[in-house]
């Protein structure tokens, strides 16, 4: 698994809503505000960003995780090249890796499953990875489903 960086993380306000599957999906709903002209990139605009998340209990407190990504493509040079979902303290609990670019569907949807969570985890953040720039784009916290 990729070690965990440090990173200047975007505050992202989310909306949260469980499923009646089960699962648990999340979006951003506002993000901090730029003072950028409407011409010009905002700070972090080139970074790999968690626009969805979705959560579904699989059973023996395994979970799949589909992730929505967007980024700022150009080929095999930059692109979304991985993502993470980590718990308290940054500890990485699963990763998917990206194995090509997606600069020609943007924003792209991919799952993980199998991930592993211990009872006690009561909500997971999901960062994106830019091959270039690391992790610097919006990450998304979201509440795991345990069953009860």
């Amino acid at each position: 698994m990729r070690a965990v960086r440090s990173v200047a993380v975007c505050a992202v306000l989310l909306a949260a809503c469980g499923g009646a599957d089960g699962s648990v999906s999340s979006e951003p709903t506002a993000s901090t505000a730029s003072t950028a002209p409407a011409n010009s990139k905002a700070p972090g605009d080139e970074c790999a960003h968690v626009r969805a998340v979705t959560v579904v209990a699989e059973g023996g407190g395994t979970f799949s995780f589909e992730v929505t990504v967007a980024s700022t493509e150009t080929g095999w040079d930059k692109y979304a090249d991985a993502w993470e979902i980590r718990g308290p303290g940054g500890v990485v609990l699963g990763e998917r890796v990206l194995a090509h670019p997606h600069e020609t569907e943007q924003p792209f949807t991919r799952s993980l499953s199998g991930v592993a969570i211990s009872s006690d985890i009561a909500e997971v953040t999901v960062a994106a990875h830019d091959l270039v720039l690391g992790f610097c784009g919006e990450e998304m916290t979201v509440a795991v489903p345990h069953e009860t």
